[in-house]
């Protein structure tokens, strides 16, 4: 058994690791606040007023990216290929947003008065477009 953890916890693996979630970790956070910044609603001084709908919204774009990160970390073949990846994941994220904020007009005042369906729509196409990232960021078979 100690061999077989020696195996797993070389120094190669636990250092790219430790290069993977703290990258995964940085963009999430990048993510959240440059999407924070361009929603024209502040998500965060409503959660903290208790707006349900801002913080499903908000939830729903945070999967919604690390849904296809995730997927990048387990293939991409070195980390400036997963940086690249999660950027494009990121700004399909963004444009995912801006696409229901036209198709559901007055979207930002219906999170900004509680609308649940609104924050709960916003979060569903999220949620799916990262999905439909993450199955795109798989590597081809060709």
């Amino acid at each position: 058994m100690l061999e077989a953890l020696k195996m797993s916890l070389n120094a190669p693996a636990v250092i790219g690791f430790v290069l993977y979630i703290i990258g995964a970790l940085v963009l999430l956070a990048l993510f959240q606040f440059i999407y924070i910044r361009l929603t024209p609603h502040k998500e965060f001084q409503l959660i903290r007023e208790g707006n349900t709908a801002a913080a499903i919204g908000l939830a729903g774009a945070v999967i919604g990216f690390a849904l296809p990160v995730s997927s990048v970390i387990s293939f991409s073949v070195s980390i400036l290929d997963f940086l690249v990846w999660a950027v494009i994941a990121g700004f399909v994220q963004l444009l995912a947003f801006y696409g229901v904020h036209l198709i559901l007009k007055g979207l930002s005042e219906r999170i900004h008065k509680g609308e649940v369906a609104a924050g709960i729509y916003v979060a569903a196409i999220a949620i799916s477009v990262g999905l439909l990232n993450a199955a795109c960021m798989t590597p081809s078979t060709n």
